[in-house]
């Protein structure tokens, strides 16, 4: 059977629960009863759906968004603050759809920072773009972020004119976007391209600027380099003619990407890039042969639409393989988010509690930041390094740094926080109501069952007889019978306004899901 055969089945709770997952930040159960039992072309049918831009980010002082401000405000660090709050909280809630994955997935793929653009009105606007274009075409997504006015000044593309080439961008757009460097050859010169290749890119992108007050790009033709480009043998020797013309910065960009995608390497990177992020980072010999080569073929044949390789990738026997699931480390969002979202948090509505809805995102935001992914401050222009450090790869999420925070989360998020209005200094206690969770599962009044449910909602992969045994000995009923549970949960549904009975009945499970949190299959996706 090849790797990339359809998967034949109907999604089983565990298969449906696994795609999620890997393509939303964490699956509710709601989400997983209703992708249970589709066939893998009805559940991608709704997982790559197009979905509605969303409103844009709103200060919540004023109730007005700034993204159409005409300059940088002096507040633009707590604005910056409220975007990723919003994009969390697009996160957190989105309904069923890769959408947010893959924003993310270009965000990482196309790198740049606040710290460094310190714009949040640019920073909001190629966030758009990424979104737009995220289940799009990826050669129109590179032609954009070319030109991108955010991009335009993380990568110093502004300040590139003729007779002062700034190469920055010409050499990431080949290096990290499109099509890699291949094996070394000489010093600064790879298979794929050489150092005049990024030379002659470099020529090719004179003369773009970016506008402040509308945040836009443009093209100014008296700095723009009108010689021809030649290009290596890497490419064939092209000559990109050069123009005089006001339409030349547009019209030698799409030359230099028609000669850029015509190369077989360009489809394969990134295919291989949406496999390190959504499936496996080992890219063995037989993967590279049996998956990554067809998908490339798959996105050359479909003219680099994005679609077709993710319905093919996700829809693949090789996705749904036991050694597929449970073998990626999940990264600070997918665990962040992920818990929000399988503990079924109520959160704070946006309509009139959009303070309280800013603040504990915030929160989360600071809790990933310290996990080290902090959205919108890529730590440089390749983005996280996990998704290219070999030989470690997502193990770098672990260490020194990260693992008492992580150790932490769940007794962060279990106990939650109040938060504070700061303009009228009104208070909401946000928290995890173990309570409410455990209702939705079947047979709450079984110790069991109550194990059972838990571990396959929290955990990818099956725990052992021996650990549900622990939980349910040393966790929920520590010291006490299997029936002592049974009988103080029917004395509580008898009374269920019974403080003490409720705290009770809380205490024990909210230390249940804490300990399942420091479980180390807990960090696995």
């Amino acid at each position: 059977m090849a790797l990339l055969d359809k998967y034949p089945a109907t999604l089983t709770a565990k298969a449906a629960e696994h795609l999620l997952r890997r393509t939303m930040f964490g699956a509710a159960r709601a989400d997983i009863t209703a992708l249970t039992d589709k066939s893998i072309d009805a559940a991608l049918d709704t997982l790559l759906k197009d979905q509605i831009a969303p409103a844009p980010p709103i200060d919540p002082t004023t109730g007005q968004t700034w993204m159409n401000d005409t300059a940088r405000t002096a507040n633009d660090g707590a604005y910056n603050n409220y975007m990723k709050a919003w994009w969390l909280g697009l996160m957190a809630t989105s309904p069923i759809s890769i959408s947010e994955k893959m924003a993310l997935f270009w965000h990482n793929h196309f790198a740049s920072s606040w710290s460094v653009v310190n714009d949040t009105r640019y920073m909001y606007k190629q966030n758009v773009l990424l979104r737009k274009n995220a289940l799009g075409n990826f050669k129109t997504l590179t032609r954009e972020i070319s030109i991108d006015p955010a991009m335009l000044r993380y990568l110093n593309g502004n300040q590139n004119r003729v007779g002062s080439p700034q190469e920055n961008f010409a050499r990431e757009l080949q290096e990290l976007f499109t099509i890699g460097k291949g094996p070394e050859i000489s010093a600064g010169n790879y298979t794929n391209y050489t150092e005049d290749d990024v030379r002659a890119a470099a020529k090719v992108l004179t003369g773009w600027t970016d506008t402040q007050t509308t945040v836009t790009s443009g093209f100014t033709l008296n700095r723009h380099d009108t010689s021809d480009k030649q290009f290596s043998s890497a490419y064939q020797n092209k000559i990109i003619k050069g123009r005089n013309t006001a339409s030349a910065g547009m019209d030698e960009l799409n030359d230099l990407l028609d000669m850029i995608f015509s190369q077989t390497a360009t489809s394969e990177y990134i295919c291989r890039k949406l496999y390190r992020f959504f499936v496996n980072f080992d890219v063995t010999p037989t993967i590279e042969q049996q998956v990554i080569v067809p998908l490339g073929k798959t996105l050359r044949d479909n003219n680099f639409e994005i679609k077709p390789v993710l319905r093919q990738l996700l829809g693949s026997t090789h996705f749904f393989d036991n050694n597929i699931i449970g073998a990626v480390i999940k990264t600070p969002l997918d665990l962040i988010i992920g818990m929000v979202r399988q503990m079924q948090i109520t959160l704070p509505n946006t309509t009139n509690q959009l303070a309280f809805y800013y603040s504990y995102f915030d929160q989360l935001r600071n809790l990933a930041a310290s996990l080290q992914q902090d959205i919108f401050e890529l730590p440089n222009v390749a983005g996280w390094s996990v998704y290219y450090q070999e030989p470690l790869f997502y193990q770098i999420w672990i260490n020194s740094a990260t693992m008492p925070p992580r150790a932490n989360l769940g007794n962060t998020l279990i106990n939650g926080w109040t938060l504070t209005n700061r303009a009228t200094g009104a208070t909401m206690r946000v928290t995890f109501d173990s309570l409410v969770f455990l209702q939705q599962f079947p047979n709450p009044e079984d110790p069991n069952k109550v194990i059972d449910n838990f571990t396959q909602n929290f955990f990818a992969i099956d725990l052992t007889s021996e650990q549900k045994d622990e939980l349910l000995s040393t966790v929920l009923l520590p010291n006490l019978p299997a029936y002592e549970w049974t009988v103080e949960w029917n004395d509580f549904m008898k009374t269920p306004n019974d403080a003490q009975k409720r705290a009770l009945i809380k205490s024990k499970l909210d230390a249940l899901v804490k300990y399942m949190m420091l479980i180390a299959e807990y960090q696995i996706t």
